[in-house]
């Protein structure tokens, strides 16, 4: 099935890009979604009305991303966990929590923005973990886990 995109997708195409895809990926996902429309003669022409306006739209999206991994730039967060003697969390960190904890500290960040590659933080000490903001925008943040007393 042919598409135009509306969005940049990841490992698929940018703004404009008329790619082929599986049906049910572009029926249930890109076109409900507002990533992608079909490929039809009407959607090209009214797309290329729009090109201007939706090129506009993600140039600002992307400025603001990048505004945003500014302000994580010196940014770290500490969390606070139980932990056992050996410095083994009772239980794990996970991305809900990061979450959380960013915005109580006032940078705030949504659950699904945080990237944890290899899994929940089970032990104290730093940590990386990445803050994919944008499609283009990817932000690492450190994370130091602390026990409780």
């Amino acid at each position: 099935m042919e598409i135009i995109l509306l969005q940049k997708v990841a490992n698929l195409g940018s703004i404009g890009d008329r790619v082929k895809v599986k049906s049910g990926y572009a029926r249930n996902y890109l076109v409900p979604t507002g990533r992608a429309t079909m490929a039809t003669a009407a959607n090209i022409a009214k797309f290329e009305a729009q090109r201007a306006v939706l090129e506009a739209k993600a140039h600002e999206e992307l400025a603001a991303a990048e505004a945003r991994a500014l302000k994580f730039k010196d940014f770290k967060l500490v969390l606070k966990a139980k932990a056992g003697t050996e410095g083994k969390l009772f239980g794990s960190i996970g991305t809900a929590d990061i979450a959380e904890a960013a915005v109580q500290a006032g940078q705030p960040v949504s659950r699904a923005e945080v990237r944890m590659p290899a899994g929940p933080i089970r032990s104290i000490g730093e940590h990386q973990v990445q803050l994919h903001l944008h499609t283009d925008v990817d932000v690492m943040l450190e994370v130091t886990i602390v026990p409780e007393e």
